[in-house]
Order: structure tokens, then C-alpha cells, then sequence
């Protein structure tokens, strides 16, 4: 998949172009530590006097390049996903390549970081399932009717609490099947370099 950039993290991560490679690298070692223990007003003001520009320039570029790690490691794009998502910054080829080298170096730890961070969005635990095939009823004696029932088990933080919940979803198996085959040719399209250059001129 391919990482849609707003307007605003584009303009965010403009500022790249104007430092060196040290520099950049120094971006994503501190983007990574502020994604880590939070955000610290000194050490913006600290690099914007050793760069001489502002410090809401420094500031915008750390949180832009923090986006663009922490979304492209939470997807797992791959590396050819990742610089055609750059693509649309119009930096250079040595750029992007210090991008992706940024983020090859740092996804794993990125993630690790991710995944101990509270989220009130609910998250895959468990799937139970049960197929239950109804032979005959009143009205038809033979009869073969099968039924999937799925109980998908959630994960989720509330009120700093810790909480799972179930959803029972029931289907049948051409139905489930259909799904399955349109979802894997959704993604499958995904893939595609038509998908591609449309997601490139997306605004």
C-alpha cells in the first residue's frame, strides 16, 4: 500500500531538502526518542540555533518525518512502497534513499514502540468459530443448509482500562468465500501500477 500525504505534512516535511544527510538523520533519532518520551521545546530551540532558521520550522520537520516513519512502520510497506509514497515530495533520489534507510533501520523498534502505546481503537485478539449444517426441518426432510459463526474477540483501552468484547457475526460459506476473494482482489489492486499512479496524484 501507499501512504497518502496531506497537503500540511507535505509542506512539513519541505524543509528536508534544505539540510544534509547528518541532519536528516539526526531528524529521525530525535523523532524517534520525542515518539518515545514526548516532545521537548529545547532541543527544538537547541537544533533551530545550530541550523539558523526557526524553531517552527525544526519542529514541523521532526513531526513531519515522525509521521512518516510511525505510519509507514505501522503498515509494514514495503520498500518500494515507501519511495513511491515519497515520491510526491519531489526530493531527491539520495533523499529518499536516506528515508528508506531511516525507516529500514527503525521500523521494528517503531513498532515496538506502537504497540505499547495506550489506543481507545480496538484491536484483534482471538477468532472463534462454528459450523453448524442443518439437515432437515419440518417443511424439507433432506436438506443440507450450512452456517458459519465467527466470534470475533476485540481489544481495546477505555477509561485506562484494559477491555475485550465479542461481536458474533454469522454467514454462509459462498458468502464468506465471496468476501474473502473480493477482499484479496481489493488488495491484490492495490498492488497495481495503475493504483499506484493514482495514489501518486492524489491530493
Amino acid at each position: 500500500m501507499l501512504l497518502v500525504l496531506s497537503e500540511e505534512h507535505k509542506e512539513h516535511l519541505s524543509f528536508l531538502p534544505q539540510v544534509d544527510a547528518a541532519v536528516v538523520g539526526e531528524f529521525g533519532r530525535i523523532a524517534l526518542e520525542f515518539l518515545r518520551r514526548g516532545t521537548s521545546p529545547k532541543i527544538y530551540e537547541g537544533a533551530a540555533r545550530k541550523l539558523g532558521v526557526s524553531v517552527e520550522m525544526v519542529q514541523h520537520g521532526v513531526e513531519g518525518l515522525m509521521f512518516l516513519m510511525t505510519e509507514s512502520s505501522k503498515h509494514m510497506i514495503s520498500e518500494v512502497d515507501f519511495l513511491d509514497s515519497v515520491l510526491v515530495l519531489g526530493f531527491s533520489e539520495e533523499l529518499n534513499q536516506i528515508l528508506l534507510q531511516l525507516y529500514l533501520q527503525h521500523h521494528a523498534h517503531i513498532r515496538s514502540i506502537l504497540s505499547q502505546l495506550p489506543s481507545n481503537q480496538p484491536a484483534y485478539h482471538n477468532l472463534e468459530w462454528r459450523l453448524d449444517v442443518q439437515l432437515a426441518s419440518r417443511a424439507v426432510r433432506q436438506q443440507v443448509v450450512p452456517m458459519l459463526t465467527l466470534r470475533l474477540l476485540l481489544s481495546g483501552v477505555g477509561d485506562g482500562v484494559c477491555a475485550r468484547r465479542g461481536k458474533v457475526l454469522q454467514t454462509d460459506p459462498s458468502t464468506l468465500l465471496h468476501l474473502i476473494s473480493t477482499l484479496e482482489g481489493a488488495l491484490a489492486a492495490m498492488k497495481s501500477s495503475h493504483a499506484r499512479r493514482i495514489f501518486r496524484n492524489i491530493k
